[in-house]
């Protein structure tokens, strides 16, 4: 049993998927961007960091136990996309994103009283030219809310994106590949 530190409903699926027993303990930290941060590095971070601050709070019943984080960004221009905002609409996420390729980096860690361990999944996602009308009806829905770079790639959206490259999973929130390397080298059992 591994306690997953994210309240994701995706996070909790992909590891379903692959078997492993789970129980959902969620932290919030400050996940603030350094500056002149690399995506690559700030990702990494918000991860190690989700998964050490969940350890640090455990008492001594679930002490034993691995904690397991995630965090997933997107980069374009050298650019962090975050979720949409007020400051940064859906709408104006997604023309960014429209006709271009970017970067969907997902990292996963796993820290346990033997130690901290990390993966760092990286992915590139084109998407076809989306027109304004398309975008508005996206955005106009639930589907782009607290998501990275405004999209679920399992939902709609799926039809944005002409090509792939690299990890579903990865793009999804939780790099199933690097997951389970992460979860064996700790001797924790999958399916």
């Amino acid at each position: 049993m591994i306690l997953l530190a994210s309240s994701s409903p995706r996070r909790a699926e992909l590891l379903q998927q692959i078997g492993v027993a789970f129980d959902v303990y969620p932290v919030d930290i400050d996940e603030s961007r350094e500056p002149g941060e690399a995506a690559a590095t700030y990702v990494l971070r918000m991860a190690r960091s989700k998964a050490l601050a969940a350890l640090e709070r455990l008492d001594d019943e679930r002490a034993r136990q691995p904690v397991l984080a995630a965090d997933t960004t997107i980069a374009i221009d050298d650019d962090i996309i975050g979720k949409p905002s007020e400051q940064i609409p859906c709408g104006e996420i997604l023309a960014r994103l429209s006709g271009r390729c970017h970067e969907v980096l997902s990292a996963v860690a796993l820290a346990s009283a033997a130690g901290l361990d990390w993966r760092l999944s990286r992915n590139r996602v084109c998407f076809r030219h989306l027109d304004t009308a398309e975008i508005e009806a996206y955005c106009g829905g639930d589907e782009p809310r607290d998501k990275a770079g405004a999209y679920a790639i399992q939902g709609f959206a799926a039809v944005f994106v002409e090509r792939l490259e690299g990890s579903y999973s990865g793009v999804m929130g939780l790099p199933l590949f690097e997951t389970a390397e992460l979860l064996r080298g700790a001797g924790i059992k999958l399916l």
